[in-house]
């Protein structure tokens, strides 16, 4: 299980360290995709298969689930760790997370996500306004 909230800053190559904590979990190569909210998901490869034979059950002829799969599947690249526990992360992939520079890298639960700094302090803000608001709806939910 993924946890936690690190700061890194990206290389002027597009290179990103993966925190120490998240590499034994994600393993060597890995997959990273557009996310929701404007970050980037990063899934393990096992995680990643149980994903793709989820989204692969969609009807392909509801238009909703065409265009989800498109949008996720497109986007998604294989990264691999190098000796420095770094990714490069493909240039695609920074400007739909609008990363130039800080990134925050979150676990949550089963994958990891990428966030820009900005875009991450934005979303706390709103999250955090919002949150005693949310966990009621979640535990009437019965969680």
């Amino acid at each position: 299980m993924f946890m936690g909230e690190y700061q890194h800053t990206l290389d002027n190559k597009g290179r990103l360290i993966i925190p120490a904590k998240f590499r034994a979990g994600l393993g060597e190569r890995f997959i990273v995709t557009r996310g929701l909210d404007g970050c980037l998901f990063a899934y393990p490869l096992k995680e990643w298969e149980i994903l793709e034979s989820k989204l692969k059950e969609l009807p392909l002829t509801k238009s909703d689930a065409r265009s989800f799969v498109r949008f996720f599947f497109s986007g998604a690249s294989e990264c691999e760790l190098d000796k420095q526990g770094r990714i490069m992360l493909p240039a695609n992939l920074r400007e739909y997370a609008q990363m130039t520079k800080d990134v925050v890298v979150i676990g949550v639960a089963n994958r990891v996500e990428l966030w820009s700094k900005e875009l991450w302090d934005e979303y706390m803000d709103k999250a955090t306004a919002s949150y005693e608001e949310i966990a009621e709806k979640i535990v009437e939910l019965g969680i």
